[in-house]
């Protein structure tokens, strides 16, 4: 096997480190300021803008249609340069790629494969919980339009978004998961309430909750027929659970290496319980490092995942918690005037076996779709 890069891989390797040297933005860690949140807007714009950005999808939407290869070769020299990592934003993409129709498609997924529309995801509601078809937000019919009631919360970048993807039922006469429809929803207009929410390491730019009192959607925005929406949300979750490819993982070996730079400058500050979590951090991050590789590989190969993301998703919670623990044992708690970075690290991966469904959840899907055992 060549695990090396062809001459067109090597090019565009070169091509962007060289891009990066020049175009560092210099923001802080995703997990521990607002500051990272507020500039990635213009992160997204110039990395789409240089070539980037999205060079796997189609080119009808704004892609470059290159093998997923390249976006691998992006995540590695992004976060060896020490940038922030790309955007996610896959599983949005391939959401309406796989339910909405053209007319659909070409409206929006242009802008948000270009960073010019900012988009947030309108599932989770407090009353829910970890049960996402028993969502109450409703949609009724008016004319050309559907009218929205509902409360939607841990909407991500709700603060900034133009377009929210809602999930709302527009049909409670049928079995929960056959009467939900999903909407492109603006988010510049009456009816619709944003409300930040502080986060424990106190980001307060990543989550909000949405309030939906008579905000209108032209029924031309539904994605899909009228009560189709589980399958939408089926496939946007799956993706969401996957690690996007190398670009967690690279965010994650990023902060190992960070911190291994920490202890072989000054060994004898650490004791054998500090070195021994960082040791097995970097462990757990290589090992996802190589199961995301198989994956990639499996669909370089013609070879999809369904319910199997909810395997990911565990790794991937499992990897998290090991590096923010790391983070915490080597870096501090930053009490005083000292930096509390390695204690932010640490508070926001706790909350990986929460968000994008719980773990027990995840147990269960495995058990049940992927093991077969009875429910």
């Amino acid at each position: 096997m060549n695990f090396g890069d062809s001459p067109d891989e090597a090019e565009l390797r070169a091509r962007l480190r060289a891009w990066l040297a020049d175009n560092d933005p210099g923001l802080p860690a995703s997990s521990t300021d607002d500051a990272y949140w507020r500039g990635q807007p213009a992160w997204h714009q110039a990395l789409y803008d240089a070539g980037f950005f999205g060079m796997s999808w189609p080119k009808a939407i704004g892609g470059q249609e290159l093998p997923s290869v390249f976006d691998v070769i992006l995540d590695e020299e992004l976060a060896a340069a020490g940038t922030p990592p790309r955007p996610s934003l896959g599983y949005l993409v391939q959401g309406i790629l796989e339910h909405g129709n053209e007319d659909i498609q070409q409206r929006f997924l242009p802008g948000i494969v270009s960073g010019r529309e900012r988009w947030c995801q309108g599932f989770s509601e407090p009353d829910a919980g970890s049960d996402l078809a028993a969502l109450r937000t409703r949609a009724d019919r008016d004319g050309d339009d559907y009218v929205l009631t509902g409360h939607k919360v841990w909407t991500s970048y709700s603060d900034d978004a133009d377009w929210c993807l809602v999930l709302a039922r527009t049909d409670h006469d049928v079995p929960k998961h056959k009467g939900i429809s999903a909407f492109v929803v603006p988010m510049g207009q009456p009816g619709i309430e944003q409300r930040p929410l502080k986060m424990i390491n106190g980001i307060t730019k990543e989550f909000g909750e949405v309030i939906f009192d008579g905000a209108r959607v032209p029924a031309a925005n539904m994605i899909g027929a009228p009560g189709e929406g589980w399958p939408l949300a089926m496939t946007v979750v799956s993706h969401e659970r996957e690690p996007g490819e190398l670009g967690y993982v690279s965010r994650y070996k990023k902060v190992v290496k960070e911190l291994a730079t920490h202890v072989r400058a000054n060994p004898e500050a650490y004791d054998a319980e500090q070195t021994r979590d960082l040791g097995w951090a970097i462990v757990e991050a290589e090992m996802l490092r190589l199961h995301v590789c198989r994956r990639l590989s499996d669909r370089l190969d013609g070879v999809s995942h369904g319910p199997e993301g909810s395997v990911d998703k565990l790794l991937m919670t499992q990897v998290e918690q090991a590096v923010g623990h790391a983070a915490l044992g080597i870096g501090g708690t930053g009490h005083g005037d000292a930096d509390d970075t390695a204690l932010k690290v640490y508070l926001y991966s706790r909350a990986q076996s929460v968000m994008g469904g719980t773990s027990q959840i995840q147990r269960n899907l495995v058990a049940r779709r992927i093991l077969g055992l009875p429910a």
